[in-house]
């Protein structure tokens, strides 16, 4: 009998890209054709793509109107017996409604509609619950981190991300009984390297060039160059990196708070604090054309603000999902309206005050010309 000190440790691998990492997970979990999977409609195309890459159908979930994450009734309301994976997506860097989600999973009605069809998906029993947690490293939920709070957690350390290793990313292993994380991780490490049982050193060791490929993979390890950044990344990342990026986030609130059309992002609450990886600047009462013609003005100004997402169903590549845009209307209002504005670790007190001027006279100016 396992120990649940051992079977419920929490093990970290880690993969090229987060995008890599989901992948690799949905195909351990035996994700294929006719599965369906749940993904928030607001969010990156990586999280969809690697659910269409794997044959199965992403199942568009609307949002909350004052966070931009996903609505827990709107997942009850899409589960079907072919839904075998939840994947919520922690944007700008706050976490999800985890306990709310771990509820729903779990709850009798939804149990009794999973319906496994590998070994992985009948020995837990009912739907995963895998994390984007692409924007949240750092970030905590009642007391807890990101990488503790699903089945399966998923990181990136892109270049553009709070803690970077120029391009990787990292799975966190959460699993219950009956699995070992420490068995799925060192199938997760194989799977990662083409299926081989061993890697390149270990296969330079006098005698041991012979090795097996025991499952066709993928090529998804982290080099051990992108693991050194992101050893003298993480050193820092709690005591100043994160300090610094909530400055930011202050600074921005301090200085939109006063104008009666800025809606300020959420990014604290009771319950759960951001990584402040994005400041999602929302304009009340805009049109998606007012927001582009605001966006257009501050460019001129120099100033490189951005719209973070467009909702997946606006894409070609999802029309094939049977989902429009109006079957997401929170997700396309918050994207209308919606202006991410810079945050890095670098950016000065000038800077800042240089941004939120040129956003000022942008919305003044397009607001004025439509009064």
């Amino acid at each position: 009998m396992r120990k649940k000190s051992l079977t419920f440790a929490v093990k970290t691998l880690c993969v090229n890209s987060a995008t890599m990492g989901l992948e690799l997970v949905l195909k351990w979990f035996g994700i294929g054709h006719g599965d369906e999977v749940i993904i928030p409609a607001y969010t990156y195309c990586a999280t969809g793509n690697v659910v269409l890459r794997c044959e199965a159908r992403p199942v568009f979930a609307d949002i909350n109107s004052g966070d931009f994450l996903i609505n827990v009734n709107e997942i009850a309301n899409k589960i079907t017996r072919k839904t075998k994976v939840i994947l919520p997506v922690d944007f700008a860097g706050l976490p999800c409604d985890y306990d709310e989600v771990n509820s729903l999973i779990r709850t009798k009605e939804i149990m009794k509609k999973f319906t496994p069809n590998t070994k992985n998906q009948a020995d837990l029993g009912r739907i995963l619950l895998l994390s984007d947690a692409a924007h949240s490293f750092g970030a905590t939920y009642k007391g807890k981190k990101t990488g503790t709070l699903a089945d399966i957690t998923v990181f990136s350390f892109h270049a553009v991300k709070n803690l970077t290793t120029a391009e990787g990313g990292a799975i966190a292993l959460n699993l219950p009984d009956p699995f070992n994380n420490y068995e799925v991780y060192n199938y997760l490490g194989v799977y990662a390297l083409h299926g081989q049982t061993k890697d390149a050193l270990v296969k330079s060791i006098e005698g041991g060039w012979k090795y097996d490929v025991i499952v066709p993979g993928m090529k998804a390890n982290m080099t051990d160059i992108l693991a050194a950044m992101g050893l003298v990344e993480i050193d820092r990342y709690e005591k100043d990196t994160l300090k610094k990026l909530e400055w930011v986030f202050k600074r921005y609130d301090s200085l939109f708070s006063h104008f009666p059309w800025a809606e300020l992002p959420v990014y604290r609450s009771d319950n759960k604090s951001s990584s402040y990886h994005i400041y999602p600047l929302r304009i009340k009462d805009i049109t998606e054309s007012q927001r582009d013609e605001i966006i257009d003005k501050c460019h001129k100004d120099g100033i490189m603000v951005n719209v973070h997402f467009q909702p997946l169903p606006m894409f070609t590549a999802y029309a094939g999902t049977g989902f429009k845009l109006k079957d997401v209307p929170v997700s396309y209002e918050a994207y209308k309206r919606e202006i991410s504005l810079p945050v890095f670790y670098d950016i000065s007190e000038k800077q800042i005050k240089a941004v939120a001027t040129s956003v000022a006279h942008a919305v003044h100016t397009v607001i004025e010309q439509c009064a």
